[in-house]
C-alpha cells in the first residue's frame, strides 16, 4: 500500500501548488518551450490551467483550458484507486497491463489533439 500512498502524497502536495499557486498570472510557472520557440501548443498546453480550474470546481474553465488533459486527470484518479483497492486486498501490480495497441491509440488520440489544436479549425481547443 506504500506505493499508492507515495503517488498520491507527492501528486497532492503538487495539486496543493496548483491550487494556491494561479498558472494564469505570469511568472510562477516555467512557460511551455515548444511554446516559445516555435508558437505550436504541445499537448500538455494549458494543462496546469486546467487543473488549477479544476481544483476550485470550475469544470467549464477547466475543459476550456486542455480538453484532453480534464479527462486524463480522471482516468488517472480511476485507475489509482483501483491500485489501492489492490494493493488493500494484496493482488499485487499496477491496475491494468495495457498492451501495445492501446499506448498506439493513446498516443495517435494525443497526436491529433495535438495537430487539432493547432489549426485554424481548432480554435475550440486552445487555452
Amino acid at each position: 500500500m506504500g506505493a499508492p500512498l507515495g503517488v498520491a502524497a507527492g501528486l497532492g502536495a503538487a495539486a496543493a501548488l496548483v491550487a494556491a499557486v494561479d498558472p494564469n498570472e505570469p511568472g510562477h510557472y516555467p512557460v511551455c518551450p515548444l511554446l516559445r520557440h516555435t508558437g505550436l501548443l504541445c499537448p500538455a498546453c494549458g494543462g496546469l490551467r486546467g487543473l488549477h480550474a479544476l481544483l476550485h470546481g470550475d469544470l467549464a474553465a477547466a475543459l476550456r483550458a486542455n480538453a484532453l488533459a480534464v479527462p486524463g486527470y480522471a482516468v488517472f484518479a480511476v485507475l489509482w484507486a483501483v491500485w489501492c483497492v489492490r494493493a488493500v486486498r494484496r493482488d499485487g501490480g499496477m491496475p491494468l497491463a495495457l498492451r501495445p495497441v492501446h499506448w498506439w491509440g493513446v498516443g495517435l488520440l494525443v497526436l491529433a489533439f495535438t495537430v487539432v489544436r493547432n489549426l485554424p479549425c481548432g480554435d475550440f481547443l486552445t487555452p
